[in-house]
């Protein structure tokens, strides 16, 4: 698999903004997972080594270590719930018990139906309306029960 011709030509604008051509590896595999359906297969991790120079090892590395990219597809809703110290105070707990009711979804999971893929994420600086989930670029703050069905049976 190649990285296709556009993406390239993106990468070889975006290497020219940091000192040195590796620097742009992970803004890159942003690119590379947003055109991939959200998410990047051992072929295109491979392809970016080529691009960049580097041993496949290296980018798996990458990927591998941040929680923001994704080694298999991703649900039609990805629904991140935040569980820093100021959402766990306020009932994340809860409110991630329910999205995976709701969804059918583990966490880390996806549901059966590929409808949803529920995640935990870091702080997203919603703290003074905790807790909060975020959906699709949304947030979605002062939670409970009721809110994330409501929130979650809208998606369907």
């Amino acid at each position: 698999m190649t990285l296709a011709p556009a993406l390239v030509a993106e990468l070889d604008e975006l290497v020219t903004h940091y000192p040195e051509k590796r620097a742009a590896l992970i803004p890159a595999l942003h690119r590379i997972q947003e055109e991939n359906a959200g998410w990047i297969s051992p072929e295109l991790m491979e392809a970016c080594a080529g691009y960049f120079g580097l041993e496949p090892v290296e980018v798996w590395g990458v990927v591998s270590f941040y929680p923001m990219f994704r080694t298999t597809p991703p649900g039609k809703h990805l629904v991140n719930v935040c569980h820093n110290i100021s959402c766990e105070l306020r009932g994340a707990r809860d409110v991630i018990d329910q999205v995976c009711r709701v969804t059918g979804a583990s966490v880390h999971g996806t549901s059966a139906d590929g409808r949803f893929t529920v995640e935990t994420v870091e702080c997203q600086g919603a703290c003074a309306n905790a807790p909060m989930m975020e959906i699709a670029g949304e947030y979605h703050e002062d939670l409970d029960a009721a809110k994330v069905e409501r929130i979650l049976g809208d998606l369907a």
